[in-house]
């Protein structure tokens, strides 16, 4: 029977399997980010749409919004990938991002339109008396009040789509989760496998949060510089 050393040495490092789960991380990281940069671009958009003062467009918005959020992302994922760039030549992983961008701008685009309709509307038609623009009030008085709602859940958005992507292997891609699975499969070691794989996931979440702390709590240091 082997030792624990041994066999952390068989899992890990046999093979260049560390090397195998770093790539996968990389894999996982780099849809995740692209995914959020587009699906937030897309987002303001479908945002904007949706809270037109058209009704056809605002009633086509709402559809886009209740479809996507709605789905199964795996579903979607393969909608994109089986269907709408079966014959395209964009890589599996773009697809991914594609697939991922779409299905994450719904759930920002309303996260987006509750935030902007819980802002103080008093404060933003005093600036606009004060000689404010319509966008300048916009930008000074409406966002950044919208960004102090939506912060706590587009964080945790962005966490759901990290963990959304573990299901990326079904369209060929070897990303973290792939990676751990291929490994259980040669070590027949599932627990310390799964156990690794959960602590990864985790410790990437927790990157993301930190990040938000950390971009918050310059926010609150910037205001308190203005007093």
């Amino acid at each position: 029977m082997k030792t624990l050393p041994e066999l952390l040495y068989d899992i890990f490092v046999e093979g260049g399997a560390y090397l195998t789960i770093l790539k996968g991380i990389g894999v996982t990281l780099e849809i995740t980010i692209l995914s959020v940069i587009f699906g937030t671009i897309l987002a303001f958009g479908i945002c904007r749409l949706r809270i037109s003062k058209k009704r056809f467009v605002s009633t086509l918005a709402a559809l886009y919004i209740a479809i996507l959020r709605g789905s199964p992302v795996l579903l979607v994922l393969m909608i994109f990938y089986y269907v709408i760039f079966a014959t395209s030549p964009l890589s599996a992983p773009m697809i991914a991002v594609f697939a991922y961008s779409t299905n994450f701008s719904a759930h920002v685009a309303e996260i987006m339109r509750t935030s902007f309709q819980a802002t103080d509307k008093m404060q933003n038609e005093a600036a606009r008396t004060l000689g404010f623009s319509k966008w300048q009030a916009f930008f000074y008085i409406t966002f950044p009040q919208a960004v102090d709602v939506a912060l706590p859940v587009y964080q945790s958005a962005i966490v759901t789509l990290l963990q959304w992507t573990s299901v990326v292997g079904y369209v060929t891609i070897t990303d973290l989760t792939k990676v751990i699975n291929n490994i259980t499969m040669r070590t027949m070691q599932p627990m310390i496998m799964l156990i690794t794989g959960v602590l990864l996931y985790l410790a990437i979440a927790y990157i993301v949060y930190g990040i938000f702390a950390f971009v918050e709590k310059r926010r609150m240091a910037g205001r308190g510089g203005e007093h």
